[in-house]
């Protein structure tokens, strides 16, 4: 089979990351339970911050928010590179910006992460990400962004979501935790 795979808070915990890089740099203690109640993907709010403010701040802070030591969700890894050994085609479909693609290919090599570069996509519009995850003709995705599956419902692709505290309402088979994760 073509299997799918969104990166950030699908295989990676980043959000949650970012929201522990922000409590340092901001010199804040926001408690961790604000952040799993957080009802869209942007963390900024909680930390006092508008819109404008809270795009600055990922932006200023982005390369070490994705390169540093942001953790794989437990099982992640082991799930992927077991989906390789069996013999799948894994795919990574990414809406990071064009300028970090070669180096989030490396990050996630170096991870542990099966990669082969010609099934790495990266640099795309959410829009853009949907027509790229169409023309592969994916069997299963995974993802965890409202926009991206919702556009996903009527295709022949069989989508499961991360489950995050933003995505609840997302009416998809639900991935929470990747130990022991079944396909189908």
């Amino acid at each position: 089979m073509n299997i799918g795979f969104d990166i950030d808070d699908t295989l990676i915990n980043l959000r949650e990351h970012a929201f522990h890089i922000y409590n340092t740099k901001l010199g804040k203690q926001v408690d961790i339970a604000l952040f799993h109640q957080l009802k869209r993907v942007e963390i900024h709010e909680l930390f006092g911050l508008n819109d404008e403010q809270g795009h600055h701040l990922w932006n200023s802070l982005v390369e070490e928010i994705y390169f540093s030591d942001c953790p794989a969700f437990e099982g992640a890894i082991e799930f992927v590179n077991r989906l390789e050994r069996e013999g799948h085609a894994i795919f990574y479909i990414t809406s990071r910006p064009k300028q970090y693609c070669q180096k989030t290919r490396n990050w996630l090599k170096e991870k542990g992460f099966p990669v082969v570069d010609r099934q790495f996509y990266c640099g795309m519009k959410d829009h853009e990400k949907v027509e790229i995850i169409k023309k592969l003709e994916l069997d299963v995705y995974f993802d965890d962004k409202p926009a991206v599956l919702e556009t996903l419902k009527s295709s022949n692709i069989h989508v499961y979501v991360k489950n995050q505290s933003y995505n609840e309402q997302v009416l998809f088979p639900r991935v929470y935790e990747w130990n022991n994760f079944q396909l189908f």
